[in-house]
């Protein structure tokens, strides 16, 4: 099949071979930067934004990528990651449970995050806190926090297996973070285990982490395995713990329950 040469005698690039060019490009900025908006990409590979809304749509369609339904990121999907050798729970449950965040924020309307574990951490994997009037936080996509002083840590620990547990606290005994060295003493931490084991879910309300802040927090458990956590925080300021509790828990534990996860 003969191709269209230049007057330098260099085959041209058709306008299919340069979209499809611009297509990669686009796939591979969106799984490098773990998850961005439309204008941040056209950014970073200096595209005009209705070009790479276009080839975002094109994505979408085909299944290569997934927009945010709290933030308005696009993320590569599953199939997309099929493509390659990887595999990113984290971003499997990210996209199976931002419309579930999205609706509970808005009945909630206080900020809602799920996170994951993460090598001592729980990370951040989608929010509604840009979406939230009451949120005093931004930027929550990544954000690492402490397993045994938010609420998200703490559900994470009291649901999954004891063997995994103790080799998180273990290694967080390894690390021996100031912070965390009074949450760590063994009666405490039993304690803190079996109360959140007991009630279902975690709670964050004297300040440990952010003092501005209370939460809680549930797991989204399957067959014995825990794939992350749903928070809610609120101004401690404007809440007590008792009627926060009477407000979220239920409705945090039925959408960590409906929330559809491939085991």
């Amino acid at each position: 099949m003969s191709k269209e040469r230049t007057r330098t005698g260099a085959p041209r690039q058709s306008e299919g071979v340069r979209a499809f060019k611009r297509g990669l490009d686009v796939l591979h900025e969106i799984n490098r930067s773990g998850g961005s908006r439309a204008g941040d990409v056209a950014r970073a590979l200096d595209l005009p934004r209705p070009t790479v809304y276009r080839l975002l749509e094109t994505l979408e369609e085909l299944g290569y990528v997934a927009r945010s339904a709290s933030d308005d990121r696009f993320r590569v999907t599953r199939r997309a990651l099929s493509l390659g050798d990887g595999y990113d729970p984290g971003v499997v449950i990210c996209q199976a449970a931002a419309p579930y965040l999205a609706e509970l924020s808005k009945n909630l309307v206080w900020p809602v995050d799920l996170s994951t574990y993460e090598n001592a951490a729980m990370v951040v994997q989608e929010t509604t806190h840009s979406r939230s009037p009451l949120s005093i936080d931004r930027g929550m996509i990544g954000k690492r926090l402490p397993m045994l002083r938010t609420s998200a840590g703490r559900a994470y620990l009291a649901a999954c297996p004891a063997r995994e547990r103790n080799l998180i606290v273990n290694h967080l005994r390894r690390i021996d973070e100031a912070d965390d060295r009074p949450f760590l003493d063994e009666g405490r931490l039993d304690r803190m285990i079996a109360e959140t084991q007991a009630r279902g879910y975690a709670i964050r309300s004297e300040g440990e982490y952010n003092p501005k802040t209370a939460s809680i927090a549930v797991p989204i458990v399957r067959n014995g395995a825990v794939f992350g956590c749903i928070s809610i925080i609120w101004i401690r300021s404007a809440l007590g713990i008792e009627e926060a509790v009477a407000q979220f828990a239920g409705q945090l534990q039925e959408t960590a329950s409906a929330i559809p996860v491939e085991v």
